[in-house]
């Protein structure tokens, strides 16, 4: 307390010196303090001292050249963090205003009921909590109705409705490649749900209508179609497609525009293909092309798990039970490997 008291005194006492004795004082000052500062350590600042030299920002324009031990930076940011201070004082002392916060227990009621009586309203509700004894707002019941967790359920029961009916499910889509020559050829092929199998695939450099329906009736000989066909708008389609479709006892399901995700099997199906196949070669021409392909569907199907089939293979891959030593056969030319135990 005394070293502040000294401070403000000996202020006092240069606001009286001359004009002239200060100007010198001010250098020799700074001269010394250069000569101290690097032999010794960086004084922290005490609240007071933060206070003082905010106080000085603000009622003196040249208190940056008089600053030595902190940056002018410091001294701002000192600022902000009173200002800050002092309104969160002022904040705290006021009275709150407004609709009281509703209790958990009313929030956790409010979400009770939207859960018990999916056909009740906001007057409903209210009206039951009005009973219960709970002064709250209607307004407020209703804004809170709006941020109910959504009930997972729904989701369940749709996932389980396409577990139970998926071997009714299939899919058809197409998807490009380019070749050597800078060529475009469009592959078809048709994805059972059931077990991820490809019923039927085939490769075109010009896909018409005609072609797709011809494709179809090799997908679906007679008695294998199956009750449900998933496919995108694709405008090769055109209406003699669906019509096909028809024709064969066939309900077409078409997806939205620009929804891919509503014909995931065969999305992910074409994703894969792409990872773990096109992207590691360049296609010559339709015929390669196709043989790339057929070795890559017995691949599919014989070889590779799947996490949507439990680690299981389309094929019905059974799992060893033998303990003998692990052998290595090439996939796809050495791209992926099938592993097996010796007998």
């Amino acid at each position: 307390m005394f070293r502040y008291v000294e401070l403000w005194f000996g202020l006092l006492t240069r606001c009286l010196q001359s004009r002239r004795s200060l100007l010198l004082e001010n250098p020799a000052l700074r001269q010394q303090l250069a000569v101290l500062k690097p032999k010794h350590p960086r004084p922290r600042m005490g609240t007071v001292d933060k206070i003082f030299w905010v106080f000085a920002r603000r009622f003196w324009g040249a208190w940056k050249q008089a600053l030595v031990l902190v940056n002018p930076e410091t001294v701002v940011r000192w600022h902000g963090a009173g200002f800050r201070l002092y309104w969160s004082w002022i904040a705290k002392a006021r009275k709150q205003v407004g609709r009281k916060k509703l209790s958990p227990e009313v929030r956790e009621l409010i979400f009770r009921m939207m859960a018990e009586n999916p056909t009740w309203g906001a007057p409903r509700i209210h009206g039951e909590l009005l009973m219960l004894g709970f002064d709250v707002c209607e307004r407020s019941v209703s804004r809170w109705m709006k941020r109910v967790p959504r009930e997972p359920r729904p989701a369940q029961r749709w996932r389980a409705f396409l577990a139970n009916h998926r071997e009714a499910i299939a899919a058809m889509d197409f998807f490009t490649v380019p070749t050597i020559t800078f060529g475009v050829l469009y592959c078809f092929f048709v994805i059972r749900h059931e077990r991820r199998r490809i019923l039927h695939f085939n490769i075109t450099k010009h896909p018409t209508s005609s072609w797709i329906i011809q494709q179809l009736r090799e997908a679906f000989p007679f008695g294998a179609a199956p009750r449900f066909l998933i496919h995108d708008r694709d405008a090769k389609y055109g209406t003699e497609v669906p019509a096909a479709i028809r024709s064969l006892k066939i309900n077409a399901v078409r997806t939205s525009f620009e929804s891919p995700w509503q014909n995931g099997v065969a999305e992910r199906w074409v994703g894969s293909c792409r990872r773990e196949l096109l992207d590691h070669v360049i296609a010559l021409n339709e015929r390669h092309l196709k043989r790339l392909l057929a070795e890559y569907v017995s691949y599919h199907h014989e070889d590779r798990t799947h996490l949507g089939l439990g680690k299981g293979t389309p094929g019905c891959r059974t799992r060893c039970v033998t303990s003998g030593r692990v052998l290595s056969y090439d996939r796809l030319s050495g791209l992926h490997h099938r592993y097996d135990r010796a007998a």
